[in-house]
């Protein structure tokens, strides 16, 4: 679907210029006497090239549709990921790579979105929030306060975490997957 360029909004995929790009991020500006226009960053997916271009309200971008579907994880294989669609039973493979920092997350059986354009994967989602045990942390120090104080700490699975100073060695907590962030304790289940 064409679209203006001043229709251009953050986390679209769009194709410039021949490429399929992510939009990072935009901003309307409007110079003094001049029209407006669409200041906007994305970035190419296939070589991770960051543009920065201009777009008017005569240019016009072809918007990408993704194809987004819920597989679940089955098993992983040298350097790639196999997962399968539980409506079709169809696998797919996927490289390590593109889960980066989150993959030490990726459990057995867990359920994620992958996206897709034209049979050709382009991100795969991990659940918002994942549970994970502190199995290296700092001791607390005296006076410290929990408001305004973070401790490193490491979990089992080798990820770095800032946490509360009161979590301890064996301690089960949520972690955002998004920004491999501290959310709270984990229930006991």
């Amino acid at each position: 679907m064409r679209i203006d360029g001043s229709a251009v909004r953050s986390g679209m995929v769009v194709e410039y210029e021949g490429k399929l790009c992510v939009v990072i991020s935009h901003e309307i500006r409007t110079p003094g006497n001049l029209s407006s226009f669409n200041q906007v960053e994305m970035k190419d997916i296939k070589t991770g090239n960051k543009i920065n271009t201009r777009l008017g309200q005569s240019d016009k971008v072809e918007r990408v549709s993704l194809d987004q579907r819920k597989y679940s994880f089955l098993f992983a294989e040298g350097d790639s990921l196999t997962f399968m669609d539980a409506e079709t039973y169809e696998q797919i493979s996927v490289p390590k790579t593109m889960l980066g920092e989150k993959l030490p997350f990726l459990a057995d059986g867990m359920v994620v979105d992958i996206e897709t354009y034209e049979s050709t994967v382009l991100n795969v989602a991990l659940p918002g929030r994942a549970e994970g045990e502190v199995a290296e942390c700092e001791p607390v120090v005296k006076g410290q306060t929990a408001a305004s104080s973070y401790k490193p700490e490491i979990l089992t699975n080798g990820v770095r975490v800032m946490v509360p100073p009161f979590i301890e060695v064996g301690t089960r907590i949520v972690v955002n997957t998004a920004d491999l962030t501290y959310v709270e304790r984990a229930k006991a289940s």
